[in-house]
């Protein structure tokens, strides 16, 4: 059996490298040059062959995608490399505190850069050689925010409800091609992005418990859990596609009533 080629998009929570379990060579968007080696994670899965692209650095600036910049480049780079590409997983994205009084347009701008069309363009470059090959996967990281509403997350929320919608209109496009999309939706992880926030509260303590209490399950999520949600859509064997996985301890689901 063919090991399969993962092509994935870095972020805070780095998924593609905790799912693809080989050191993940971080590569930058525009040069498609690799730019630094990053160390094996735990071992225990099959042994896959995965290639990091960073677009929420320097990648995709502009709201509106542009044939030949950041993801074709990339694209050009793995396939040459590695001959296909079986998976993508599009992990890459940022965030943005306010209601929408309080966000800018640079942080629309900004957010929707990252979270929707560098999908949109990464995902554009990767398919054609998907459908050549005969099928493929596609993880989006979305979020609970693109279901539930969440306060202070204007921007973050809209983001996340269009990867949602743009991951099941993927889904319907790309299935006569045998390729499956679907989305991972976390609650709240335990993210680097997460541990700065609340180490820029008055109390530290008593900020990480409170988003600790909010999700039902009482913690936050790990991101070896998002890696294992991404490990599972991603496997041949899942028969599935236009899903979006709750990874949310329970927000979404549960109501505690006594």
């Amino acid at each position: 059996m063919k090991e399969p080629t993962w092509c994935g998009c870095p972020s805070g929570c780095d998924a593609p490298a905790a799912a693809a379990q080989v050191p993940l060579q971080h590569v930058n968007v525009p040069t498609a040059q690799p730019q630094c080696d990053r160390g094996e994670r735990a071992a225990g899965r099959d042994r896959r062959r995965a290639v990091g692209i960073d677009h929420a650095e320097r990648g995709i600036p502009h709201l509106r995608p542009r044939p030949g910049v950041g993801g074709q480049r990339v694209e050009v780079g793995v396939h040459a490399e590695h001959g296909r590409i079986d998976v993508l997983c599009n992990n890459a994205g940022i965030s943005a505190i306010g209601d929408v009084v309080q966000s800018t347009p640079d942080d629309w701008q900004r957010v929707f850069a990252v979270n929707v069309f560098g999908i949109a363009n990464l995902s554009r470059a990767v398919i054609p050689h998907m459908r050549a090959s005969g099928g493929g996967a596609i993880v989006n990281t979305c979020s609970i925010v693109a279901s539930v509403g969440l306060v202070q997350r204007a921007v973050y929320g809209a983001s996340k409800g269009a990867v949602l919608g743009l991951t099941r209109a993927m889904a319907a496009d790309e299935v006569q091609h045998g390729i499956r999309v679907n989305c991972v939706s976390p609650g709240t992880v335990e993210s680097p992005w997460v541990q700065r926030l609340v180490a820029n509260t008055a109390d530290p303590t008593a900020a990480h418990d409170a988003l600790r209490r909010r999700q039902p399950l009482g913690d936050l999520v790990s991101c070896e859990a998002v890696a294992d949600s991404v490990v599972y859509l991603a496997a041949p064997t899942t028969f599935t596609t236009g899903t979006e996985l709750m990874l949310d301890g329970g927000i979404s689901g549960v109501r505690i009533v006594t």
